[in-house]
């Protein structure tokens, strides 16, 4: 059977997945290997590698993968992979709205018995997504296991506040460890105002993983999460409805 691959390339880290997947791909990337379930083969790897594969993708999201797209008819907008990705999970549902939180943006879409019917979609500061948290660990030296879910939460609007309130309040004693969560708990709670604060979310992206911010965000709603590999599964379900 022919193999496929399926990129959804971010600004830090690339979702990746082959149907057909054989061992001379698998040993080339094993380290970035995450799972397989039936012909498909899943893989998370920095999005620098990306321009370096030799590899021509046959269905892209994502500013970083275009140029490797074998078709650029293929290359599809993130809100479309998506919808794509989740339309069969919500199918049954009067209303979902599906919160996407990446390194650098965050996105929503709201569907209405079974049909997609609204959006945001926040590129204007990504400060105090994915790619701040992962600077802030590196420099402390943490890992997002060592950040504790806690009750209080930095206010800000603007990721940058956010940095220098943690860079002080550490300077005043406080740990890395609780100003990261702080910030982790805001980031959950502008996540819930940004969807329009509804009674549900069903969680894509790597936050998925986070548990400081899932038990936050849980604190404002229910949350269903949905894993990193969304995006990629509605490129797969556009190829092959």
């Amino acid at each position: 059977m022919k193999k496929m691959f399926f990129v959804d390339a971010g600004t830090t880290w690339s979702k990746l997945v082959v149907l057909n997947d054989n061992k001379e791909f698998y040993n080339e990337y094993k380290n970035y290997f995450v799972k397989s379930s039936d012909i498909k083969s899943y893989y998370i790897l920095p999005s620098k590698l990306i321009k370096q594969m030799n590899i021509s993708f046959d269905y892209t999201t994502g500013h970083m993968a275009k140029l490797k797209n074998k078709n650029h008819n293929n290359h599809y907008n993130e809100i479309i992979a998506l919808a794509n990705g989740v339309k069969k999970k919500i199918e049954n549902e009067k209303e979902a709205i599906i919160l996407d939180l990446g390194s650098r943006d965050s996105k929503w879409i709201r569907f209405t018995n079974g049909k997609f019917c609204d959006l945001d979609w926040n590129v204007s500061c990504g400060s105090s997504t994915g790619a701040t948290i992962e600077m802030l660990l590196k420099f402390y030296d943490l890992k997002s296991y060592d950040i504790k879910y806690q009750n209080e939460k930095y206010n800000f609007t603007c990721g940058i506040f956010a940095f220098e309130k943690i860079m002080d309040d550490i300077s005043h004693g406080l740990t890395p460890n609780d100003a990261i969560s702080r910030l982790i708990h805001g980031i959950a709670y502008n996540s819930f105002c940004f969807a329009n604060k509804p009674q549900k979310i069903y969680l894509s992206g790597g936050f998925c993983n986070f548990n400081a911010y899932l038990t936050s965000l849980k604190k404002y709603c229910e949350v269903e999460t949905l894993g990193r590999f969304l995006l990629c599964e509605g490129l797969i379900n556009i190829q092959n409805p």
